[in-house]
């Protein structure tokens, strides 16, 4: 239990780092949650620093969901210390867990007062490990998204919302024998319902016509 404990522990730990806030103090001496959104995430890097800075942000976020899964979950050994339920073998289990653990310190690190990012990229990183296909389908998706509307908030909550539809579609009328199915299709379903959570300005901000528009290659909303 006390190494799984810790895994949890580490994986917060290097979903915690605060990538857009060391960004913003590093090119600007800045902290990037009191410009733009007030966001501590790679969107907001986007729109206050540039599309160079943005993208930088959120690969890095991006890769402390995989870290998390790939590396920090290999200290693992030996039998869970509970009964394992699930399809998964005990190490993808714990993978998933380490995963999750990563984007619960994205959106809450304890570097920066518990005021993070909203939690896209890091899942995207860790769901990338798991699930690829279905996460290649729903990264399409947001491209999409944002080229037509220049909205990165609607991309990453349609995105986010097409996960589970892909999985469906995929495992019920393709009929693709996807691994733990019945665990993984919940968990995303999950992961949707914390994505959802944290953009729930920017639905507000959608709905009533607010909400900032990305110039893709600038650092203005149009």
């Amino acid at each position: 239990m006390y190494l799984l404990l810790l895994i949890l522990l580490l994986s917060y730990l290097v979903g915690s780092i605060p990538t857009s806030i060391i960004v913003g103090k590093l090119v600007k001496g800045i902290d990037i949650r009191n410009y733009g959104s007030g966001n501590a995430g790679g969107t907001n890097v986007y729109r206050v620093l540039g599309w160079k800075y943005g993208i930088l942000v959120i690969l890095l976020d991006a890769l402390k969901g995989a870290v998390a899964v790939v590396f920090v979950a290999r200290l693992h050994y030996g039998n869970i210390p509970f009964e394992n339920a699930t399809p998964f073998d005990d190490f993808t289990l714990i993978q998933i867990m380490a995963g999750v653990a990563a984007v619960i310190g994205h959106v809450w690190t304890i570097f920066a007062g518990f005021r993070g990012g909203k939690g896209i990229a890091t899942a995207l990183g860790m769901l990338m490990t798991i699930i690829t296909v279905d996460m290649l389908v729903a990264l399409a998706v947001f491209i999409v998204v944002v080229s037509i509307t220049k909205y990165i908030s609607l991309g990453s909550i349609l995105g986010a919302m097409s996960v589970p539809l892909i999985l469906i579609i995929r495992e019920n009328i393709f009929h693709v024998d996807i691994p733990g199915y019945n665990v993984v299709l919940p968990f995303t379903i999950a992961i949707c319902i914390l994505i959802l959570y944290t953009h729930r300005s920017n639905l507000r901000r959608l709905i009533s016509g607010k909400e900032n528009r990305i110039n893709l290659f600038g650092k203005k909303s149009a």
